[in-house]
């Protein structure tokens, strides 16, 4: 089979893999479409792993299941979550599945950006595949897994109604995190980038306001925001600089959700007693999903409570995978890049 294989941003080759072999408990997908992440891009985090074949968002068909595989058939439409939590540890029974051991060793075989995926028989035990509703393409189907991930973010930082938020970076996950706070009844959202299109698609989908990134100061948020800061503040972006002005940019009695890494050994000042301790702030973080996260996503995008599709600037056979990742790895009008496999 044809896989795009992963050296750097700029060096993604098609090359040939043997279809992966199906064993108990496992299920082989015809993968139909797969996200680019804005993690993939990330060259600090990938190149002691390269080469090696990425991609996680995605959808596909059931080409075959392995023995002992019961609610799952040839022909079913359908996604997977690539890390899968025991629900048995103590992480998974106080609330953290995302720091669950077995959700950090768990993965595809050998990635998405394939004609065909193995799912291990641990992800298809512990629910991490989920039947598509009829209704769902397959590429708006790739929305699952980060919509997810936002879920989590989200309910971290006790985003609801009244409440006013500023999503410091709108690339991928900046503008879900903009659309999905505003289907949770958020009173004003706020969003930085230093990318017109990206201003543009954060007003599309539900910012009411959007201030360029070079340009931004917490006055200028106070503005936008009934002379407040902001209750929530979302970093989405790995720009120290960003992450410094949106601590300077919570209210008192608010919270600074980090949901982006930052480059590879960043650091940033933090000032405890102005920022943190006299003003009642909470600083928090939010990595990965859970299961029940990714079901939860597929419900609000098959009910079209969320709709990304206009996010979705690009499309690329499996043959053109380097080209989306170039167009990710350097921000310009694409954002959101999906990578088709439907021949």
């Amino acid at each position: 089979m044809r896989v795009a294989m992963y050296y750097s941003n700029k060096d993604v080759r098609l090359e040939e893999m043997p279809i992966p072999k199906t064993g108990p408990g496992e299920i082989l997908m015809k993968v139909m479409a797969t996200g680019i992440c804005g993690s993939d891009v990330m060259e600090w985090y990938r190149r002691h792993k390269a080469p090696l074949v990425l991609g996680h968002e995605l959808s596909g068909v059931v080409a075959e299941v392995g023995d002992g595989v019961e609610n799952f058939k040839v022909g079913d439409r359908i996604s997977a979550s690539h890390h899968v939590p025991c629900f048995e540890c103590h992480y998974c029974k106080t609330g953290h599945e995302t720091a669950c051991d077995l959700l950090r060793k768990t993965t595809f075989d050998p990635g998405g950006y394939v004609e065909y995926l193995r799912i291990p028989a641990v992800n298809v035990e512990k629910g991490g595949v989920y039947k598509l509703p009829d209704n769902l393409s397959y590429e708006e189907a790739t929305f699952i897994e980060p919509l997810a991930c936002i879920l989590r973010a989200q309910r971290r930082a006790e985003i609801q109604p009244g409440k006013s938020v500023l999503v410091m970076g709108s690339g991928i996950s900046g503008l879900i995190h903009i659309h999905y706070a505003r289907a949770m009844g958020a009173d004003r959202i706020i969003a930085t980038d230093l990318v017109p299109a990206r201003l543009e698609m954060a007003l599309r989908l539900g910012a009411n306001a959007a201030i360029r990134a070079d340009e931004y100061t917490p006055e200028k948020l106070a503005a936008e925001n009934n002379g407040r800061l902001a209750d929530i503040v979302i970093t989405t972006c790995s720009a120290e600089k960003a992450i410094c002005q949106g601590i300077d940019s919570v209210d008192r009695g608010g919270t600074v959700m980090l949901f982006a890494p930052t480059r590879e050994d960043a650091t940033i000042p933090l000032s405890i007693n102005n920022t943190f301790w006299r003003n009642d702030v909470a600083l928090t973080t939010s990595y990965a999903a859970s299961p029940a996260d990714h079901v939860e996503a597929m419900n609000l995008l098959a009910t079209r409570k969320v709709d990304f599709r206009p996010m979705i600037t690009h499309h690329f056979g499996l043959a053109e995978t380097g080209k989306g990742f170039e167009l990710v790895a350097n921000p310009g009008s694409a954002i959101k890049v999906i990578i088709e496999n439907q021949q």
